[in-house]
């Protein structure tokens, strides 16, 4: 049984709120109580439905002690009561605990890992995948930094991808990929293995992060162009340095404007996701063994060319599909890891 208590709980949550939300007028709140509203709201919907459907039931049980509704009853209550299983696990899974960030946009970054520059073609093998699924999604999907490599690999892409449920959807993509193929690079035919990482950080909003201007440093640089006409010679390039953290961010379109947001938006999202591993580290000491953790170090997906073949370390999961999925059809994928994560924290919460 679903507790009843905790549903009363959520829908009266959602009804304040929503009051709330038409009360108030300064900008921040009401982005705050609209995100939770629109959280709470599917959730209100499966309440209100099943809640419906015990109603249903109980008003069909009432018709056995009525000689002309009995025979109605005795045909509908076997389906009434067959729908009350399937509706009380859509609820169990509609209230295990949100991930904060799932609805925010994400910051995808590629990176080649070992393998030369056989590692920087499969990592623009990966953007190209990311692209397309963005596309085949109906998300935005937004170039922010681009470094390619000298057969046309990628040594580094970092993109800002905007939709709905795009962080919800993409943060299982966060590890190292590797790639068994024979590489164009090779002439005698042999198979080899190279990976490319990936990394896929929430993208956060200025109040979750406060940037003090003393903790950065900005540097810019004259972009490299492609020669000629075309070289760039302002210096627009930005370098942007946290230095309580060492981390840096770099961002080399053409507008000097631009650039400064890009690498703010990056390195924003690098310090809050930071702070929630900081903060998940705390809460669970095997966060780590998680799905999606995003532990880099922990090789997560490999694509085996020869046979067509994608397997899934972390759930034992091999689909010949390789050619559809390097199209960017991930769903299926994707589709199995949220399975396995619900299934996990449906263990922990009844368990």
């Amino acid at each position: 049984m679903v507790p009843m208590d905790k549903l009363a709980q959520i829908a009266q949550r959602f009804d304040y709120v929503g009051a709330k939300l038409n009360a108030t007028t300064a900008p921040a709140e009401i982005a705050a109580l609209s995100r939770e509203y629109s959280e709470l709201k599917p959730v209100v919907d499966e309440i209100a439905a099943y809640r419906q459907a015990l109603e249903d039931v109980a008003e069909a049980e009432g018709w056995l002690a009525d000689p002309e509704m009995k025979a109605l009853a005795e045909e509908e209550l076997p389906r009434l009561r067959a729908r009350i299983p399937e509706m009380e696990q859509a609820l169990r899974l509609a209230l295990l605990p949100k991930d904060a960030a799932d609805a925010r946009p994400a910051i995808l970054e590629i990176r080649p890992g070992t393998g030369g520059e056989e590692a920087a073609l499969f990592a623009g093998d990966l953007l190209r995948m990311y692209q397309r699924h963005a596309e085949a999604q109906g998300w935005r999907f937004e170039m922010m930094e681009f470094t390619p490599s000298e057969l046309g690999g990628v040594k580094e892409a970092v993109a800002r991808i905007e939709g709905e449920g795009v962080f919800a959807r993409l943060k299982y993509e966060s590890g190292v990929h590797r790639v068994q193929r024979v590489p164009e690079t090779e002439a005698g035919g042999r198979i080899h293995t190279s990976a490319a990482t990936v990394a896929v950080l929430p993208e956060a909003e200025e109040v979750d992060i406060d940037i003090p201007a003393s903790d950065i440093r900005i540097d810019t640089m004259r972009s490299s162009g492609a020669g000629g006409q075309h070289v760039n010679t302002t210096d627009s390039a930005v370098r942007i340095t946290h230095l309580p953290t060492g981390i840096v961010v770099t961002s080399s379109e053409k507008s000097q404007h631009q650039n400064r947001a890009n690498a703010m938006a990056v390195l924003r999202a690098r310090l809050y996701e930071m702070e929630r591993e900081r903060l998940a580290d705390a809460r669970a000491a095997d966060r780590k063994s998680q799905v999606g953790s995003g532990d880099r170090s922990e090789r997560i997906r490999t694509y085996n060319f020869p046979q067509g073949r994608m397997t899934d370390h972390r759930i034992n999961l091999t689909l010949y599909a390789l050619p559809q999925i390097m199209n960017g059809d991930l769903s299926e994928v994707i589709d199995a890891l949220v399975a396995d994560d619900q299934a996990r924290k449906l263990a922990e919460m009844e368990g």
